[in-house]
């Protein structure tokens, strides 16, 4: 394949000089003409870039494409935030609505995630916008209010492979698969969020279907691979499951473990987590939803899994952080409500039933802890519904060396086989609360 490389066309690969048009510019004459666009090694400071179909876009290594933190130059476009479809910015790089896209190359995507971060949280990663609505009783909406980038967007595409590449200190999600089918992601690596980077989850699939994510690498301060479908009415509204979405030979660092939800508005169903090893991670296998959410998770296979100093190996709860999944006006409120806030604080599908969740195996699982290791574990934080149980779930194969059992509730036809827990330390009441920030 022929290639058209920045090199050539003489791109400012400083990271100090806007290069948006130049770098799009290779990208849409590659794809014109059958080429391959090359981003040679530099770094190269970039407004949001929009990949075509058909084309093939290599990131060389030692090539950094640096997000932009000037916000006026990055447009507001329709897109789905957080399980809900709105006006908000895009990725630093983007597919949408296209096929037949190559992005390959052991190059890095920079979405210069403090920037990003000090908006949500204020300089001193304590106060800002988030501090402000949670005084306002407006925690819900605060992740919607302040709209930071993606690192990369996969969106109503088709055939797309993405393999090789560096997702590093987006602002929030890092990689966004959404309303897209047969999406292969291979050898992707999710780096450089600590402590004080929000919502900055690893890969997340979200109402799409026939993808596979296999020999990738995350550490990252949210959900490390996540499955979603839409959140509440907004979700039940686009009703598009995600399904048939393999997850294969990762390795999960940091992070709160591989998850579904809590966005399942939409239906998941015929998921297989296969060949995952975790280390440090907050959870293993996990699912949280909420009341408002309804929807459906079902046929969910969760197979031959190591886990090292994992805080839960299984975390399933479905009344999942009230603050944040539960949508409603202070007391007294008279200002403005946006097209956003009005989505979220839709309740048009309450008559609904909670998600039902079924037909989950958890089999050839060893979880241990380290010699010496002080990490407090709990085997399971199983909760359903009173009026809606988890349905047939089932363990198979499974030991686990945590200092603490935990709980199981609300579950119908649950079984054990051939499963062995170690948990003589007493109960730890830090382990009660997970995840509620």
């Amino acid at each position: 394949m022929q290639t058209l490389t920045c090199a050539e066309r003489a791109i400012d690969a400083t990271g100090t000089v806007h290069v948006t048009r130049e770098l799009q510019a290779l990208i849409d004459d590659a794809a014109s003409s059958g080429a391959m666009a090359v981003i040679t090694p530099g770094t190269y400071l970039t407004a949001p870039l929009f990949v075509p179909s058909g084309a093939t876009v290599r990131l060389e290594e030692g090539a950094v494409l640096l997000g932009t933190t000037d916000e006026s130059l990055i447009p507001i476009m329709p897109t789905r935030a957080a399980g809900i479809e709105c006006a908000w910015y895009p990725g630093v790089l983007n597919v949408l609505d296209a096929s037949g896209v190559r992005i390959e190359g052991a190059g890095v995507i920079d979405g210069q995630g403090p920037y990003w971060w000090a908006k949500y949280w204020g300089e001193d990663m304590r106060g800002g916008m988030r501090a402000d609505y949670d005084a306002r009783d407006l925690r819900w909406a605060c992740d919607y209010d302040c709209m930071r980038p993606r690192n990369i967007v996969i969106m109503g595409s088709h055939d797309v492979e993405l393999r090789g590449i560096t997702s590093c200190r987006s602002g929030f999600w890092n990689v966004h698969v959404c309303y897209s089918d047969h999406v292969h992601i291979d050898g992707v690596h999710i780096e450089g969020c600590g402590e004080t980077s929000p919502s900055t989850d690893g890969i997340d699939i979200d109402s799409s279907h026939d993808v596979l994510v296999e020999r990738c690498v995350t550490d990252c301060n949210d959900d490390s691979i996540c499955i979603k479908s839409g959140r509440d009415a907004d979700g039940v509204r686009v009703g598009r499951p995600c399904h048939h979405v393999t997850v294969r030979n990762c390795r999960i660092n940091a992070g709160f473990g591989v998850t579904i939800g809590s966005e399942v508005s939409g239906g998941v169903h015929d998921i297989l987590l296969q060949n995952l090893v975790f280390t440090g991670t907050d959870c293993g296998f996990r699912i949280k939803s909420s009341e408002p959410r309804k929807g459906f998770i079902r046929n969910v296979v969760f197979e031959d899994v190591q886990m090292t100093d994992v805080r839960y190996p299984f975390h399933i709860c479905l009344d999942w952080n009230r603050g944040y999944s539960l949508c409603t006006l202070p007391e007294g409120y008279t200002g403005e409500v946006s097209r956003i806030w009005a989505k979220l604080l839709d309740t048009s599908q309450l008559e609904l039933p909670n998600t039902q969740v079924s037909d989950l195996v958890m089999r050839r699982v060893r979880a241990r802890r380290t010699p010496g290791s002080h990490v407090s574990s709990r085997a399971f934080t199983i909760e359903g519904y009173t009026d809606q149980p988890i349905r047939r779930l089932a363990f198979e194969d499974v030991e686990l060396d945590c200092t603490e059992f935990g709980s199981i509730s609300c579950v119908e036809d649950l079984t054990f086989s051939g499963v062995c827990v170690g948990a003589a330390g007493a109960h730890d009441a830090r382990n009660d609360d997970y995840d509620n920030r």
